[in-house]
């Protein structure tokens, strides 16, 4: 196999896409991780330093501009081969009215890349404060080679301790809600069942230009497009290598990670919670009467709560008429009720249910992992996210990590 991999590799090129916005103090590293990279494959980077034209008026945001002028300054003299610059930074250069955010960035920058990139050549969305080992850009060229019907991978990850108890504390918390409802999804068989991460999307030039690329969501847009890849075709989610995002506060963004850790810190959780693990449960029950649903209609609370959020009351009839057969149907409805509409059922589910985030995960562990149930809630003096250990915490969220992985290898 190892001959065929080192011809695929000078077949493609990989180009890596990165925004950057008040960067100096990490993108240095990840740039570091792309020049260490142990792989014959032709690689490019491409990042786009941007910001609002806006921002030089405003004095508290006076010190973003600087650090980027900054960082375009240490681009210029960075001796990385193939580094392409989108300066969208500078005096008379920044974002103007609604084109801005992170979202627009990622799509100048795949649509700057599409003008060079072939069919096959990979793009490897970036953020740029996120590191990985010297094999990463050869396991995902193994992965493509290896699947060759896969359209996108979204690549594990994992967000190192700081030894900052309270941004590490906030972090555990977020991956512990991230892992929780993809360990769910992965439970129930979802097509679903991924991470989203700007830091960790992958995919071909090809499908890329296919599904229309990103979008230009000031945040979010990781999200859609994975979802958009998805519906296209099947998305990989298992790799040798992870990517390991910084774990750090950031308010640049209306939500993800580092807007997550930033409201942690002041007990701000309820934009992710812990959902209960009977939620997906009913969503398995939905899709298992997919055979059903072909012939007739049938209601339950997932089904009710999809009429509500589509405005319709006739939610297959037309999906009857145009797929005639149970497969196309069943397809058709995966792609209706897709990973937002699952995301919306489960924020109304869990509005209903009342029970705190600890005691979601505590329900969920007492099902389905009782040993570890056992660990961490009859052999701790109490478990909560606020005063358990950040070792019992960090525990935890390895234990996901290594049930996710299991799913994940099943999977791919």
């Amino acid at each position: 196999m190892l001959p065929l991999q080192k011809t695929q590799m000078h077949m493609n090129k990989l180009f890596f896409a990165i925004p950057a916005m008040d960067e100096m103090d990490y993108l240095p590293s990840t740039l570091e991780c792309i020049s260490k990279q142990e792989c014959g494959a032709e690689i490019h980077v491409y990042v786009c330093v941007n910001q609002p034209e806006s921002w030089w008026n405003e004095a508290e945001k006076t010190g973003i501009c600087k650090n980027n002028q900054q960082l375009l300054a240490w681009l210029q003299n960075c001796n990385l081969p193939n580094l392409h610059v989108l300066d969208k930074s500078s005096q008379g250069k920044g974002w103007t009215d609604k084109q801005q955010g992170v979202g627009y960035a990622r799509k100048l920058l795949g649509d700057t890349i599409m003008q060079s990139a072939n069919d096959n050549d990979i793009l490897i969305s970036m953020d740029a404060d996120t590191t990985f080992n010297p094999a990463y850009c050869q396991s995902v060229i193994n992965r493509f080679s290896a699947h060759k019907q896969a359209v996108a991978m979204a690549v594990p990850y994992y967000h190192l301790l700081t030894g900052n108890s309270e941004n590490d504390r906030a972090m555990l918390r977020y991956e512990i809600y991230t892992r929780n409802y993809n360990l769910n999804l992965l439970r129930i068989d979802s097509p679903y069942a991924y991470t989203a991460l700007g830091s960790a999307i992958v995919c071909t030039a090809k499908v890329y230009k296919s599904v229309g690329g990103f979008d230009s969501q000031q945040s979010g847009e990781d999200f859609y497009l994975l979802r958009k890849l998805r519906k296209y075709g099947k998305v990989l989610v298992y790799n040798e290598e992870k990517v390991y995002p910084a774990t750090r506060f950031s308010s640049r963004v209306p939500f993800g990670t580092g807007q997550a850790i930033l409201k942690g810190t002041v007990g701000q959780w309820t934009t992710y919670p812990v959902f209960h693990y009977s939620g997906f449960d009913i969503i398995q029950e939905t899709c298992q009467l997919i055979p059903v649903l072909f012939q007739y209609d049938v209601e339950n609370e997932f089904i009710n709560t999809l009429k509500n959020i589509f405005s319709e009351d006739d939610l297959w009839s037309s999906l009857r008429k145009n797929y005639k057969t149970e497969t196309a149907f069943a397809k058709a409805f995966h792609n209706k009720v897709d990973a937002l509409r699952i995301f919306q059922f489960l924020r109304e589910y869990q509005r209903n249910i009342q029970k705190t985030d600890a005691e979601c995960l505590a329900d969920f562990l007492q099902k389905f992992y009782p040993e570890q149930y056992a660990y961490f809630f009859e052999n701790q003096v109490e478990f909560s996210f606020e005063h358990t250990s950040i070792e019992i915490l960090n525990q935890l969220r390895d234990f996901f990590v290594e049930q996710e992985t299991g799913y994940q290898r099943i999977r791919n």
